[in-house]
């Protein structure tokens, strides 16, 4: 009984881990958030430009451009912080 202990709690780690991760649509939606927050959109318009936001392709450049900046400045990082992160935001793919 006792030997069952231990991996059941690593097992119980592992899976608590895994969820306190932040998944790409996550991120996106924090995105897409602070670029309609900062734009001031309402209503229908916010709807729309979310759906669209959150549609988009990550992928290409411009939008990888544009997710990493949104997410430097809803961290606040400011010089030498802010060209380290968005170098590393731009490497990945």
């Amino acid at each position: 009984m006792k030997m069952l202990r231990v991996p059941l709690l690593m097992i119980g780690l592992l899976l608590c881990s895994q969820g306190f991760a932040a998944t790409a649509q996550q991120t996106r939606m924090t995105t897409c958030n602070a670029d309609a927050t900062a734009k001031a959109l309402k209503g229908d318009e916010r709807k729309a430009f979310m759906s669209s936001c959150l549609k988009a392709d990550s992928s290409t450049p411009q939008q990888r451009m544009k997710t990493c900046n949104a997410t430097a400045t809803t961290q606040a990082l400011k010089g030498d912080a802010r060209k380290a992160f968005m170098s590393e935001c731009l490497k990945k793919k």
